[in-house]
């Protein structure tokens, strides 16, 4: 076995570990980046855990090109998630018009043959009252020989012109629902079209800005691509130790729920699965598709987006949040993923990478969410 299947291998037992234990006292994860690194209580800090560094041949000048590179990068990267979440909320918008359509249909079929039904009875209903001649009630009584048959004649007219009436109006009403059927339609119909051109417009732009970072790291050395990765970790190892030096995994106890727990799991297993944009498994994942269908394999469907599974879940404070919770990510909430427990998350990073371990403080909080509250 390589050292780079070693090494998911032994992240992936780390985290299995963590989730039984459901955030057992004692262990945090202090490292970002997809490795993990356990330390026994109090968290680890710099000191006693020395952060990642370039390599020592980076020169002054070297490592602030670098850090140039690595801010672009990250910029580009933003871009193309914000644009992500465009795309699947206008992905899931047109899934949902492209079902109202249909069932809009359906009703216009059903209420057309209701209608021709509705008509058949109507002119059936004329053709008995041409029969009878029309004849006024007065003068169909003097002319009949029965008068008992004519007044009990007389209450099943009254009674088939109250019919006539009912079903006039039923026709009426039928035809204005099948204008407003046809109205909703077409309304769903201009939504769908303008989702359609939101997609088209939102893959154009995630394409652009990845093309615009391949491009990039491609004109680094590969000696540079090192130095890179190394300043990345530093930079990870930074944040989520300055979020431990809050103490804040002290006051972290929630215990999973058994929804949460099945939801870890799940994520878990998609550990070293390729992250591509707009992707929901599989065999691959961005950070929402990850979240949402981790959610849904616990029995729990959520939003499919960031964004939404921001708006729409509950809000939890972070001391309170507990394995299976999802940690939403930089102020337009452009990245989401699920805490597994000792200060680490699960995640689908961005282009290029694969679903990894992380310091759930490695990145800008923007705060945490519950799907199942």
């Amino acid at each position: 076995m390589g050292p780079g299947k070693r090494g998911l291998l032994t992240a992936a037992v780390t985290v299995v570990c963590a989730v039984t234990v459901l955030a057992a006292p004692g262990t945090a994860f202090a490292q970002a980046g997809g490795t993990t690194h356990a330390a026994q209580s109090p968290a680890p800090t710099p000191a006693a855990s020395p952060a990642p560094s370039p390599a020592p041949s980076a020169t002054p000048e070297a490592t602030k090109k670098l850090e140039k590179v690595r801010d672009t990068l990250d910029r580009l990267y933003h871009d193309a998630a914000v644009a992500t979440d465009a795309y699947n909320a206008a992905e899931e918008a047109s899934k949902k018009q492209s079902a109202q359509i249909v069932a809009l249909a359906k009703k216009i079929v059903e209420g057309q043959q209701k209608l021709e039904n509705l008509k058949n009875q109507a002119g059936a209903a004329a053709r008995s009252q041409y029969r009878t001649g029309g004849l006024p009630p007065t003068a169909e009584l003097l002319l009949s020989d029965d008068p008992q048959q004519f007044l009990d004649g007389a209450g099943r007219v009254l009674q088939g012109q109250r019919a006539t009436k009912n079903l006039l109006g039923e026709m009426t009403q039928t035809q204005a629902d099948l204008k407003d059927y046809a109205a909703d339609a077409s309304s769903q119909w201009v939504k769908l079209e303008a989702n359609r051109k939101a997609k088209a417009a939102a893959k154009k732009r995630i394409k652009k800005q990845i093309a615009a970072a391949e491009k990039l790291q491609s004109k680094l050395e590969k000696k540079e691509k090192e130095q890179l990765a190394a300043l990345e970790q530093q930079a990870a190892y930074k944040s989520q130790t300055a979020w431990l030096d809050t103490g804040i995994l002290k006051e972290i106890n929630g215990k999973a729920s058994a929804q949460g727990k099945q939801a870890v799991k799940y994520a878990t297993a998609q550990l070293g699965k390729p992250y591509v944009w707009g992707a929901e498994g599989p065999a691959s994942f961005d950070c929402s598709g990850l979240t949402s269908q981790a959610w849904a394999a616990a029995g729990h469907p959520i939003p499919r987006t960031s964004q939404e599974q921001w708006k729409q879940l509950k809000h939890v404070d972070v001391k309170d949040m507990r394995p299976g919770d999802l940690i939403i990510y930089f102020d337009d909430a452009s990245h989401v993923a699920m805490y597994v427990g000792d200060g680490a998350i699960i995640h689908a990073p961005r282009p290029g990478r694969t679903v990894t371990v992380a310091g759930a403080g490695s990145m800008p909080i923007l705060g945490v969410v519950r799907p199942d509250a």
